[in-house]
C-alpha cells in the first residue's frame, strides 16, 4: 500500500511579547491563537504536525532579561499534556517546540514529539546555539545533549532540527542515517542576512539524506526588541528538493501537503549516498579544528 502522510504546520505572530505581563498570561495567549489553526489541521486531516519555534512564547533571545526564564517548563510537562489531548483528538501526531527547565537553572530549547494517540515519545533539545547581535541564546540555552533522535510516529518516522541547527549539515545527516522519514525544522528567522539560506539549505538537507522536510518559522514583529520582520514562508519539501506547499510571509496560517513516502526508497535507489559515505575519513569533522 501506497505510504502517503499529510503533514502540517502552523506559523503564527507572537500575540503577547511585553516582558511587564504575567508569564502565564503571555503563555495562554500564544496557546489561543494557535488553538484554531491546530483545530484546523485536524478538520483537514493533517496526520503529523508541526508546530513552530517555542511556540508558546514570543522569541524572546535578543533580551538578556531573566524574567523569561520562568517560560521555560518541564518536558513532558503542562503544555506538552495540553497538546497530547490536541494530539488524541485528532488522531494527529504533533512537534512541540517549548522553553523546557530540566532543573534549577538549566534550560533548552526543546521539541516533545507526541504520537496520535496523546502518547509522548521523547524530545530533542536544540544542539547548536547561536550568540550574536539580537540572538543571545547561550543566556537562555543549554546546548542540547539527547543526540539526534528519531520518534516512531503512527503515520512515519519523525525527526526534528530546531532553528540554527539547520546550517549545520552534520546533524542532517545523523537523523537520516538514524531512519528520519520527516524532519522538523521549527525556526524564528527574520528577514535579513539569513533569509537567502531559507530555501537553500532545508532543500539541500532533503536532497542528501533522502527524506521529507518541514520548515516552520514564525510571523510578525515582536516589541520591545524589534530586530526584524519573522517572515513565515514556512513550507515542505520532498527528497527531491521540490516544495510541496509554502505559507505566506505576513499571515497567521496552516500549511498542508501530502507527503509520498515511497519517495524516501525511489530517491535513495537513485541517489546511493548512503552507499557511497566514507566515515572512515572523516576524522577531523570530531576534532576541534582548526
Amino acid at each position: 500500500m501506497p505510504r502517503r502522510v499529510i503533514g502540517g504546520l502552523i506559523q503564527a505572530a507572537a500575540p503577547l511579547t511585553d516582558p511587564s505581563a504575567p508569564i502565564e498570561t503571555v503563555r495562554q495567549a500564544a496557546i489561543d491563537v494557535h488553538q484554531p489553526l491546530i483545530e484546523e489541521a485536524g478538520r483537514r486531516g493533517v496526520q503529523i504536525l508541526g508546530l513552530q519555534e517555542m511556540f508558546n512564547g514570543p522569541y524572546f533571545c535578543p533580551s538578556q532579561d531573566a524574567h523569561w526564564y520562568d517560560l521555560a517548563e518541564s518536558v513532558p510537562g503542562p503544555t506538552t499534556e495540553l497538546m497530547a489531548q490536541q494530539a488524541s483528538r485528532y488522531g494527529m501526531a504533533i512537534v512541540v517546540p517549548v522553553y523546557e527547565r530540566e532543573q534549577a537553572g538549566v534550560y533548552y530549547n526543546t521539541a516533545a514529539v507526541i504520537d496520535a494517540d496523546g502518547t509522548y515519545l521523547g524530545k530533542y533539545r536544540k544542539n547548536h546555539i547561536p550568540h550574536t547581535a539580537g540572538f543571545w541564546e547561550k543566556y537562555f540555552f543549554k546546548p542540547g545533549n539527547l543526540g539526534y533522535p528519531v520518534f516512531q510516529t503512527r503515520y512515519a518516522k519523525v525527526g526534528v532540527y530546531i532553528c540554527y541547527d539547520r546550517h549545520f549539515p552534520e546533524g542532517a545527516r545523523a537523523l537520516g542515517l538514524n531512519g528520519a522519514e520527516i524532519v522538523f525544522n521549527p525556526s524564528a528567522t527574520v528577514a535579513g542576512l539569513s533569509q537567502y539560506l531559507w530555501k537553500l539549505e532545508q532543500p539541500a538537507h532533503a536532497v542528501a539524506n533522502g527524506y521529507f522536510m518541514g520548515a516552520s518559522n514564525r510571523v510578525g514583529t515582536e516589541a520591545p526588541w524589534n530586530i526584524g520582520k519573522f517572515y513565515g514562508t514556512s513550507y515542505f519539501v520532498d527528497p527531491r528538493g521540490n516544495f510541496l506547499a509554502t505559507a505566506s510571509e505576513d499571515k497567521d496560517e496552516l500549511v498542508v501537503a501530502t507527503c509520498d513516502l515511497d519517495m524516501i526508497e525511489e530517491v535513495r535507489r537513485t541517489w546511493q549516498f548512503f552507499r557511497d559515505r566514507r566515515p572512515e575519513t572523516y576524522d577531523d569533522m570530531v576534532k576541534q579544528l582548526p
